[in-house]
């Protein structure tokens, strides 16, 4: 087994082997300059790793992109093993990110906050006190009451 520090070590290589790769090494279509690799997991045992990736474009684009993956995907493991000079060269998965969708969700519900806060600071602009605007006692009141 491996120790974690060598499996982040590794998982940093290739994510910066796959990416450099893809912008100039592979010559497929599909794989223009709209893809990002975001993150690279190696598991304990430095036998398999899967890589992140976002796609910039709309579902056509992603298909595109996840077929052109699969194709290059032993060119792309045999860049990582030139570069790593390991033992064993870990096999690839492609995995597309589900962070853009993630961030599309959160940024909809702070929309939904922003506006639901627009509500009420605007109902609550000439609302007044339910009661006086100080429904306290205050020491002496009480006499004053009490001597009428």
């Amino acid at each position: 087994m491996a120790d974690n520090a060598r499996a982040k070590k590794l998982a940093d290589l290739i994510r910066e082997v796959v990416a450099e790769k893809l912008q100039r090494g592979i010559k497929d279509p599909r794989l223009g300059t709209h893809v990002t690799i975001t993150d690279t997991r190696v598991t304990g045992d430095l036998r398999e790793a899967t890589v992140f990736y976002t796609v910039y474009g709309d579902d056509e684009d992603r298909a595109g992109v996840a077929a052109g993956l699969q194709s290059a995907k032993g060119v792309l493991r045999s860049a990582v093993g030139a570069a790593a000079g390991t033992k064993f060269t870990p096999t690839l998965t492609f995995v597309a990110d589900a962070l853009p969708e993630n961030a599309k969700t959160i940024e909809n519900l702070l929309d939904r906050a922003r506006a639901s806060d627009a509500e009420v600071r605007q109902a609550s602009s000439g609302a007044k006190y339910a009661g006086e605007a100080d429904p306290y006692k205050k020491p002496g009141e009480d006499e004053d009451d009490a001597s009428e």
